[in-house]
């Protein structure tokens, strides 16, 4: 399966499929990761923060896309999961696979956006940290999130309030190509 001979016409015929579903459109990859403080709160509580992860990071794509200052549209994505970086270290991100444009608020036309642009990042950081943060905020009142080792500290909800206020600090990164 991983000689490059054999599966190449499988592959080309996968491919090709996959060719007549996409829309006549640029297409951008957009990562977003979390700062690596949190890392260890997350591995303690997957089920529950890549969750967070997935819902912080659609809910930005959807909310910047429709504002009329950016794309003022209704897009569309697919996003991926991963669980570490390329040194093979805990770094939980999510990749979105995002079609250059989308439809109108009305639905009646496609929205391009600007060529070699989709969304502005920095923007795009500034929503996803606050919707992530804020949904940690959620989950610690409703007594979801648990702590060992570590993070046992952080189970005071002073420590926590002081935990959430170091991830203002830095710029959140997302990236887009």
């Amino acid at each position: 399966r991983h000689c490059p001979k054999c599966q190449s016409n499988a592959r080309d015929k996968w491919l090709g499929a996959r060719q007549q579903e996409l829309l006549p459109a640029i297409y951008y990859h957009l990562v977003f990761s979390v700062p690596h403080r949190l890392v260890p709160l997350i591995w303690q509580n997957q089920k529950l923060l890549f969750t967070l992860l997935f819902e912080a990071s659609a809910a930005s794509l959807l909310e910047v896309a429709a504002n009329p200052k950016y794309l003022g549209a209704h897009i569309g994505f697919l996003s991926v999961l991963h669980t570490w970086g390329q040194t093979l270290q805990p770094h939980p991100h999510i990749h979105c696979v995002v079609p250059g444009g989308g439809l109108s608020p009305d639905h009646e036309r496609w929205i391009p956006s600007r060529r070699n642009f989709f969304l502005p990042v920095r923007v795009l950081s500034r929503v996803f940290r606050g919707k992530f943060v804020a949904g940690l905020q959620h989950l610690f009142r409703k007594n979801k999130l648990r702590f060992f080792g570590a993070c046992q500290q952080l189970s005071d909800q002073k420590a926590f309030a002081a935990f959430l206020r170091t991830l203002f600090r830095d710029d959140w990164v997302v990236y887009s190509k």
